[in-house]
């Protein structure tokens, strides 16, 4: 690894566990971490079969999963209280902002969070 961390999406999470090679060497060498929100999302995936259960776990295992704090919560009520995004994609944002992480995402409404360091990935 280069030394770079990276908070991703769930978005992107999905891409990579379904082969898009763009958005995989996008990541390559890089410390690649996600929200225990991400975490979730990724393993209530209705109708999973044990291979695809399999192919999760192997990817959260190599990434760096980050737990809310106190400083997060606070973060998020913050954001929640100036946007109108989600309540699981406020705590991501947030996770990004309290642990100062380039964000990686294919999703617009992460737009105009304040102090959110945001790239868009397009392809």
């Amino acid at each position: 690894m280069n030394g770079i961390s990276v908070l991703i999406d769930t978005n992107i999470a999905i891409a990579l566990l379904n082969g898009d090679e763009q958005i995989a060497s996008l990541f390559d060498g890089k410390d690649v971490r996600i929200s225990f929100i991400t975490e979730l999302e990724l393993l209530c995936k209705p109708g999973m079969n044990s291979s695809e259960k399999k192919n999760i776990h192997a990817f959260i295992d190599d990434c760096t999963i980050l737990e809310i704090n106190p400083s997060i919560k606070e973060i998020t009520i913050s954001i929640k209280q100036s946007s109108k995004i989600k309540l699981p994609d406020a705590i991501i944002a947030a996770t990004s902002i309290f642990w100062n992480l380039p964000f990686f995402t294919r999703d617009e409404d992460f737009k105009n969070i304040k102090g959110l360091n945001c790239f868009f990935v397009n392809f």
